[in-house]
């Protein structure tokens, strides 16, 4: 059965406007099974994972395109990046929108690529493993912008229904194989997709001496996730230099598999943090590499709090990466320890959400959004706790608490 994704209304808006979209994301997000059902019989359609497809694309790309006339889905185009130009001539001469849809798995080659070729002529959407409004089948109808879902958030009085339990989410994440049919045992299927991703994405941009020591790396960085990022540590602990650690951290983020959340770029007198904390976008994928097999494991051990903060800050990097929304997420730290996990800068002013894995809100839970909200000043919004907690609403002043489930 077919789950409604939170980027089809930007995607039906961009088909209307662009001749050419393109879907980026990781591997066995959902793009495919996505276009084809949004584009349902309309489209001709053809994968260049396919050896035939993908020799003929590279070696004659006229031909190609000739073969799979527009409109046309083009499945994984950074197996073929000689394509583009190709799309170019064409969109040139017919500027009509919707013609090309394209997907891709890795975002900075392919993004240079499509820059260099189809610049003001595509429009590029993100789309991530399933978020908890979808997979609670709650995506039809999303809100707007990022202002209107902090405010709806904020709200929201009671946890939201058909959201899966907190070990659930989780353990198994957010892929659809995965999330959607409970009888595929995640080791098993995250083992494939962590093969997977190696064969075809790692192993042409390291040596192959280096593949071990790349699962090795995986491993303790999915270990650390929700913290800051530390490069000459990560060097020490594995015995690899600093230029490798760097390269190897912007291929898993142009693979789509962690995300960099950068410290508020405003001085308030006591922000001294200046390095990003980093959070891999799927929490199935983190509990497989850090040996996590049961829930009651999970939710009991000593990473569930950076689980859940993961699991909740990439919830809202999908929904806005999803709505193509402007807004910008920061977080904040002092010196003398205060913290607020998540800022949203929109054009209405800076959001400061906080994540607690906890039944019981009580106002000291809202210390650090406090002492930040004194600072900023009317800078800031109303602020938000996202908890374990039933008892949703005000804990303070302009203070609400909401329940994960929606998220």
């Amino acid at each position: 059965m077919y789950v409604a994704r939170l980027v089809e209304p930007t995607l039906r808006k961009a088909l209307k406007l662009f001749p050419v979209v393109l879907v980026t994301g990781p591997r066995r997000s959902g793009k495919t099974t996505l276009l084809q059902h949004v584009l349902a019989k309309r489209y001709n359609y053809v994968s260049l994972d396919d050896p035939e497809s993908r020799i003929l694309a590279r070696s004659d790309p006229n031909t190609f395109l000739a073969r799979y006339s527009s409109p046309v889905i083009i499945d994984e185009i950074q197996n073929a990046p000689e394509l583009l130009s190709s799309i170019k001539a064409r969109v040139d001469k017919d500027k009509r929108p919707g013609q090309w849809v394209l997907t891709g798995s890795q975002q900075f080659p392919l993004m240079r690529s499509v820059g260099e070729s189809l610049a003001g002529r595509v429009a590029v959407l993100s789309l991530q493993s399933f978020a908890i409004a979808e997979l609670r089948r709650a995506a039809k109808r999303p809100p707007s912008n990022s202002d209107a879902f902090l405010h709806a958030l904020g709200r929201t009085q009671q946890a939201a229904t058909g959201a899966p339990t907190l070990g659930a989410w989780l353990l198994r994440g957010g892929y659809p194989e995965v999330a959607l049919r409970k009888q595929m045992p995640s080791t098993l299927w995250f083992s494939s997709y962590l093969q997977t991703y190696i064969d075809r994405d790692v192993r042409g941009n390291i040596r192959s001496s280096n593949l071990n020591e790349f699962e090795r790396f995986l491993r303790l960085l999915a270990s650390r996730t929700a913290q800051e990022l530390n490069c000459a540590a990560l060097s020490r602990d594995l015995g690899i230099t600093l230029p490798t650690v760097k390269s190897w951290l912007s291929l898993l983020e142009a693979s789509s598999l962690i995300y960099f959340l950068n410290p508020y770029h405003r001085n308030f007198g006591k922000r001294i943090i200046k390095n990003p904390k980093f959070y891999f976008l799927d929490t199935g994928l983190v509990s497989y590499l850090v040996g996590l097999q049961d829930e009651k494991h999970l939710v009991q051990g000593p990473m569930a709090g950076a689980l859940f903060e993961t699991a909740c800050v990439t919830q809202f990097v999908r929904r806005f990466k999803a709505n193509a929304d402007p807004c910008n997420l920061f977080f904040w730290k002092s010196v003398d320890g205060y913290e607020v996990d998540l800022l949203v800068e929109t054009a209405s002013g800076v959001f400061p959400v906080e994540f607690k894995l906890s039944s019981t809100m009580t106002p000291q839970h809202a210390a650090s959004m406090k002492k930040w909200m004194e600072l900023a000043g009317p800078l800031s919004q109303d602020g938000l706790i996202v908890s374990t907690s039933r008892s949703a609403g005000p804990i303070s002043q302009r203070i609400n608490c909401a329940h994960f489930s929606n998220l």
